[in-house]
């Protein structure tokens, strides 16, 4: 228990020193703009572009891991998706925020920084992989979703190209393209570049952890949702054990690779989250309060799933 301690205070400890500063710091949300830039732009980029360029080719391209890590996020999604259109009498648009409450983990700020923590190097590959897909899967659904419900007036092929767009300009999966195209012909930076993408992936974690409890902080406290509740069980403990059981049904996957995995899963919802809201102006002060509220509950089950996977306690073989 101590270990796990050990790791979740500093790495918990960030998120609320971030919520701390934006709570006795009435700074405008404004004045963060540029370290989310660092973050997303620069620091996170740089960690997975160096992770991945160091890693054998033939790791990048396991088609059974990304099927499996995928699909159980596609079930959260359709799980928390059903809880939306029952609390909601059949509102799409709702129901699909909702729905990303239950689905869309917290992968870009914090998933890095937690599964290289606990696991280490070899956490780095599946945590991009599951990074690229779980988000080319989610900024899919979205938009597909909210045209469904009526809030898109744009034609098809105009919201086909949007999604595309948001996939393949996000930074972290131009980031891992780059990352996967650099080990794939065995490139090796010149060492002033090594040195520069090893100081900003220094950074990525600590920079990311402390934007994000800032994030959390400014943003509008909304009432609490009844089913709130039920979504966020879906996210933070259904999420994880579905892929730990798809994982394990499929087999054959080294166990660093399935906590990472289940790691990844049981995170808290993501900022974008409450961002996604904001765009269709749906759902906007209770996907806020999700954020906030995912973001506390987690930091009891999260520690939990560290604490299981530390102590030999999840089947990861």
């Amino acid at each position: 228990m101590e270990k796990v301690i050990s790791l979740a205070l500093p790495f918990f400890g960030l998120i609320f020193l971030g919520v701390a500063a934006g709570k006795l710091r009435r700074i405008p949300p404004a004045g963060l703009e540029w370290m989310r830039f660092f973050v997303i732009y620069i620091a996170l980029p740089a960690l997975f572009f160096r992770l991945l360029a160091r890693t054998p080719i033939e790791e990048l391209t396991n088609v059974a891991y990304v099927s499996a890590t995928t699909f159980a996020t596609y079930c959260a999604f359709a799980l928390a998706f059903c809880v939306g259109v029952l609390a909601t009498r059949g509102n799409i648009p709702e129901a699909t925020i909702q729905a990303l409450v239950g689905a869309y983990s917290n992968i870009g700020y914090m998933g890095p920084g937690l599964t290289l923590a606990v696991l280490g190097p070899a956490a780095a590959v599946p945590t991009a992989l599951i990074f690229c897909f779980d988000n080319i899967l989610l900024f899919t659904l979205a938009p597909l979703m909210m045209a469904i419900g009526g809030t898109e007036n744009e034609p098809p092929l105009k919201t086909a190209l949007t999604v595309l767009q948001r996939i393949f300009t996000h930074p972290f999966i131009v980031a891992t393209i780059a990352g996967v195209l650099a080990a794939a012909i065995e490139f090796k930076p010149p060492e002033a570049l090594e040195t520069l993408l090893m100081f900003l992936s220094n950074a990525a974690a600590p920079c990311a952890l402390f934007a994000m409890g800032v994030t959390v902080a400014i943003q509008p406290a909304g009432r609490m949702p009844l089913e709130l509740p039920l979504v966020l069980l879906i996210k933070l403990v259904v999420h994880p054990l579905l892929v730990l059981a798809l994982l394990m049904w499929v087999g054959g996957f080294d166990p660093s690779w399935v906590a990472t995995a289940v790691l990844m899963a049981c995170l808290p919802p993501a900022a974008n989250v409450f961002v996604i809201a904001q765009q269709y102006g749906v759902y906007v002060q209770r996907a806020s309060s999700a954020v906030l509220i995912g973001t506390l509950v987690s930091t009891v089950t999260v520690t939990a799933f560290m604490y299981a996977i530390t102590n030999d306690m999840l089947p990861l073989q």
